[in-house]
């Protein structure tokens, strides 16, 4: 959220066994002119039964082409039941997908993957034809195996004294607050285990210092942190100001700086010691911004930016990393509602704003771009895991596979919020943009909420996030007002508002 409510009204702004299959796909027709060449990966991500999610990623490796159709048949009876990322359709067992407008090119080398859901029975055979603009691509023929001959008896034949392979189980978690890694698309701890981020934020630290107020609004103490735990939750959200943590000499002195990092220090403690995730989390940040959506004329880190400043974000980042990158259960969320699309003429550029930084249009400060604050914390040898919002004030992760940073460590996960009065705030809009972000990579709703005082809406979030083993964070632990806030508690000792208790009665069922 842009606002907590002491400045004002809040603006609008399965655990699964991944199975999969991939086929190498490559040709050309004979005597076409320009014909496509192809490389074509068909992955089954998860199977339940009578159903699965699949996906496909062209690589095109002919000429560019402004326009793409993949086809292919379902060898065993599979039916399609929705997609994204393309135009899905199917007539009998033919499958058809087609590019989106903001897809349909696909340069020389580039890749695409759209993905869908589908029901099978009796087999799920992967397909093995496929075509590209409806040039056959060739299979790649898999090699025989040699057989092995049979060795001639010697003498009479024994039992086996070895016992028979204990077939693989699942992993069993860790206790407590998990060491998290990126596996696919999935979260897994030291033991390989899959997790799911369940929980919520707890606000103030990012306004309350800035204000000259202290540092957190409401009590921070153990009995509080234990209230949290008490919901089944097992990740804390902590927002961030740049300038209390840097010390910068606009903040009072006993809230910036050293007083301020202790704080923050000792609340990680507390959510560890209950065996719960820390997210450490960038909110407010410097750079003066008075364009559309501005949300105030300070040059200081007053309210939201559209974007982080390179004059101190990645000194933040360098120094957030070197506290916490020898204690790996402790996770990064880079920037809290990126909006540089509210300030550049188009899309292409708010997304290259929000990679790459620089010089944006529209925005009057020099921006510290997402590549910028991975290369930072990064550089202090943190392999702890990064979370990377999208745009629209981490509403849009339409073009998020497509800009990602580039992260050496390979420990990096998209972030995404839902409010009720947001432009994706609907299934259809979830199938199409989010679906195909968490088919590649974890996926995290950071902030959840709805300003109804009721949680129709966050149930409907929930749902969707749960069907795919997604995660998600209720904004907020605070005492607010349940519509301007919106408030998930009426007091610190855990009771839950009209708004909160549909998250904390969801999170005690889905722990046993």
């Amino acid at each position: 959220m842009r606002h907590p409510p002491r400045l004002s009204a809040l603006l609008s702004g399965a655990a699964l066994t991944t199975a999969s299959t991939a086929l190498a796909l490559m040709g050309t027709a004979s005597g076409a002119a320009a014909a496509p060449v192809c490389t074509v990966e068909y992955a089954v991500v998860g199977q339940w039964a009578g159903g699965y999610q699949g996906s496909v990623t062209i690589t095109n490796e002919g000429p560019a082409l402004a326009g793409w159709s993949l086809g292919f048949g379902f060898p065993s009876g599979q039916t399609l039941s929705q997609g994204w990322g393309g135009r899905w359709s199917q007539s009998g067992t033919a499958v058809t997908v087609v590019n989106e407008s903001w897809n349909a090119a696909l340069g020389t080398g580039a890749k695409v993957s759209a993905g869908f859901i589908a029901s099978w029975s009796g087999a799920n055979t992967a397909p093995t034809a496929f075509t590209l603009n409806g040039t056959p691509c060739a299979t790649t023929p898999t090699p025989t195996p040699t057989p092995t001959p049979t060795p001639t008896p010697t003498g009479p034949t024994t039992p086996p004294t070895t016992p028979p392979t204990t077939p693989p189980t699942t992993p069993a978690p860790v206790s407590g607050a998990p060491e998290l890694t990126v596996s696919g698309n999935r979260f897994t701890d030291q033991n390989g285990a899959t997790r799911r981020l369940l929980g919520v934020n707890r606000s103030g630290g990012e306004f309350m210092c800035v204000q000259g107020h202290g540092i957190w609004d409401g009590p921070v103490d153990d009995a509080s942190v234990r209230a949290i735990a008490d919901w089944k939750a097992n990740t804390v959200r902590i927002p961030l100001n740049e300038e209390c943590w840097l010390g910068l000499d606009n903040v009072r002195p006993e809230y910036r700086g050293a007083s301020y990092i202790a704080a923050v220090k000792d609340l990680v403690g507390r959510v560890l010691a209950h065996g719960m995730t820390p997210v450490v989390e960038l909110h407010w940040t410097y750079g003066q911004y008075t364009g559309n959506s501005s949300g105030c004329a300070d040059v200081h880190a007053t309210c939201q930016k559209p974007m982080p400043d390179a004059r101190y974000t990645p000194d933040f980042w360098t120094s957030v990393a070197d506290t916490f990158k020898n204690d790996r259960r402790v996770v990064f969320d880079l920037f809290n509602e990126p909006y540089p699309d509210r300030a550049t003429p188009t899309a292409a550029q708010a997304w290259s704003c929000w990679r790459d930084g620089g010089t944006c249009p529209g925005i009057g400060y020099e921006v510290a771009g997402m590549q910028d604050l991975v290369d930072a914390v990064r550089a202090t040898g943190s392999r702890n895991l990064v979370l990377v919002p999208g745009l629209a004030y981490s509403n849009d992760l339409s073009q998020w596979l497509t800009y990602r940073p580039t992260d050496p460590a390979g420990n990096l996960a998209a972030a995404w919020h839902v409010y009720n009065f947001n432009t994706c705030s609907d299934e259809t809009c979830w199938n199409n943009t989010l679906a195909p972000v968490a088919a590649q990579v974890p996926l995290l709703a950071g902030e959840i909420g709805e300003n109804t005082c009721g949680h129709g809406f966050v149930d409907r979030v929930m749902k969707w996030f749960d069907d795919r083993g997604l995660s998600y964070l209720g904004w907020t632990w605070n005492t607010w007002n349940c519509n301007s806030g919106p408030a998930l508690i009426s007091s610190y000792d855990g009771t839950p508002t009209a708004f909160g208790i549909g998250l904390r009665d969801h999170l005690r069922a889905l722990t046993p």
